[in-house]
């Protein structure tokens, strides 16, 4: 079996932040946004074995494949050689065609 790095750039981290303070102003807490964070963080992390999974988007980007995670977000990544690089990650509602930087 064949284990991948796991690498978020620099988009797919400041989404997380950003999806951090967004939970902290809606519920008012920490907690709930740390857990929320920790789980699709998880998630992400699982990437590095059989990371050839999700809805392949080359009309967008060659290689690119988008991964839906508890309903709630997606997370569009691509899978190079030893490597997956999660590009971004995005909220419900929020589309990937006008985000992604080619």
């Amino acid at each position: 079996m064949k284990y991948y790095a796991v690498r978020l750039s620099p988009e797919a981290q400041t989404d997380l932040v950003l999806m951090h303070a967004n939970i902290v102003d809606r519920s008012n807490s920490n907690v709930t946004a740390d857990t929320y964070i920790d789980r699709i963080s998880g998630f992400v992390s699982s990437l590095n074995v059989f990371p050839e999974r999700g809805t392949v988007r080359d009309e967008t980007r060659a290689g690119l494949r988008i991964i839906g995670f508890e309903r709630s977000a997606s997370v569009a990544f691509v899978v190079e050689d030893n490597e997956v690089v999660v590009l971004r990650i995005l909220a419900k509602g929020q589309e990937f065609d006008r985000t992604i930087s080619l």
